[in-house]
């Protein structure tokens, strides 16, 4: 019946909004209505839907992950490691052209060819220690058309909850954005980015290794972080993309040399812009207030990432 259906959705969606609010995250704002009969209704039915992954906190992964993003001292796992458990584990046949599994299983079948990770707003509730058993539950929390300037989008919110040993660990909103084919990018100029309003810098060089090291430890496919033809041909891009959360785990890093040795309590990131391998980025950061404001800016001095943390008391 239309009217049960609709009861539902709204169930649904208090349920969301209410978990938003127990998180303690920023409200998000209303999306506009939908100009276009987009996605189709059919994506309607995703809302809701649920999936279960199961790992184990081993030692190596640790030890990759610091390898890569760079040593934490603690017993624990660093903020960012969680993004390493609970992979994804599509057999080859079931990829896409750009590298991700097929739409149409536990994501919806959004009708526009590119994807990216667009934000992420994270609480870290309890530690995850090696040996720990870890599960972790997704749901389709959200599907919201908006129009853009480069056409239309399409923004999935995803609810992770992970529990280690049985104890709520990590919530995490994920949100993807898919979007039309973009006309192809030129790499951004060089020049000197006026860092003075950040008290706490580092510069890094993300080059083709370190990509192809974090793709590994997130088991992520997606051709534009290490196929460079596909990268410039198909999707337009002038050089490999840095991952998102890549940058994101070099910012946290950043935020808890911050705290004075106090653990993130939450942290959310938001992606401005493409960066690219072998270009120079200045990572951010400066304290106000209770929380830590933090950015990713391009040697142009345009902003890559934003992103806010907020220590543990």
């Amino acid at each position: 019946m239309p009217g049960a259906k609709s009861s539902r959705h709204c169930e649904r969606s208090e349920a969301i909004r209410s978990g938003a609010r127990n998180i303690g995250l920023p409200r998000r704002p209303r999306p506009p209505a939908m100009t276009r009969n987009f996605p189709p209704p059919s994506c309607d039915d995703w809302i809701g839907r649920q999936e279960i992954r199961r790992d184990v906190v081993t030692k190596g992964a640790l030890a990759r992950f610091a390898a890569t993003v760079g040593a934490i001292d603690g017993e624990a796992a660093p903020p960012g490691f969680h993004w390493c458990l609970c992979l994804p584990d599509a057999p080859v046949d079931a990829l896409g052209e750009d590298g991700h599994p097929a739409r149409g299983g536990f994501l919806p079948p959004v009708p526009l060819p590119r994807r990216m990770w667009a934000a992420s707003e994270v609480e870290f509730v309890a530690p995850i220690v090696v040996g720990a058993t870890v599960e972790r539950l997704s749901t389709i929390a959200a599907i919201e058309q908006k129009d853009g300037r480069s056409g239309a989008l399409v923004f999935v919110g995803i609810d992770h909850l992970i529990r280690a040993d049985g104890v709520d660990a990590v919530r995490e909103r994920q949100t993807l954005v898919y979007r039309e084919v973009s006309p192809p990018m030129a790499l951004p100029a060089t020049g000197q980015a006026d860092l003075s309003a950040w008290p706490a810098t580092r510069t890094v060089r993300p080059e083709a290794p370190l990509l192809f090291r974090h793709s590994a430890l997130t088991f992520n496919s997606h051709r534009i972080h290490y196929d460079l033809p596909y990268a410039r041909d198909v999707e337009g891009y002038p050089g490999l993309v840095v991952q998102g959360p890549l940058l994101a785990s070099l910012l946290m890093k950043l935020a808890l040399e911050q705290t004075g040795g106090r653990r993130l309590a939450r942290f959310a990131f938001r992606g401005v812009s493409p960066a690219f391998a072998g270009q120079p980025l200045h990572l951010a950061a400066r304290t106000g207030g209770d929380s830590i404001t933090l950015a990713a800016i391009g040697d142009d001095g345009r902003q890559v990432l934003n992103a806010e943390a907020w220590a543990m008391a």
